[in-house]
């Protein structure tokens, strides 16, 4: 099993979510988050005035899924949340040891 961790520009998640669901990922969890990579924050304009902020807001959408599914998830993804220009977000792959329903108590990929 594959845990996907997604960092994306917030208007992308709809896509994402239509994606995923197209190739027959079943659920996902999404979280509003703030961070900065190379960006290095923006500059905005409030009420008249610039200002700068160094945390730039995104969505972090996580998919715990078979390894079957996991790369055609990632390219799912990927090309549901590029917009070809700076802070289209990262992508992380990590190994999922176990899984368990807490309603029937399912494990491994039946608990997905």
């Amino acid at each position: 099993m594959k845990y996907i961790i997604a960092i994306i520009k917030p208007h992308k998640l709809d896509e994402v979510r239509e994606a995923l669901g197209a190739i027959g990922v079943a659920g996902m969890m999404a979280s509003e988050v703030k961070g900065f990579g190379r960006q290095k924050g923006q500059t905005e304009i409030y009420r008249g005035a610039e200002y700068a902020t160094n945390m730039v807001p995104k969505v972090k959408v996580e998919v715990a899924l078979a390894d079957a599914l996991a790369d055609r998830a990632v390219e799912a993804i990927q090309q549901a949340a590029n917009t070809g220009s700076i802070g289209d977000g990262k992508i992380f792959v990590l190994d999922l040891e176990s899984a368990l329903r807490i309603r029937t108590g399912e494990t491994g990929e039946t608990a997905l």
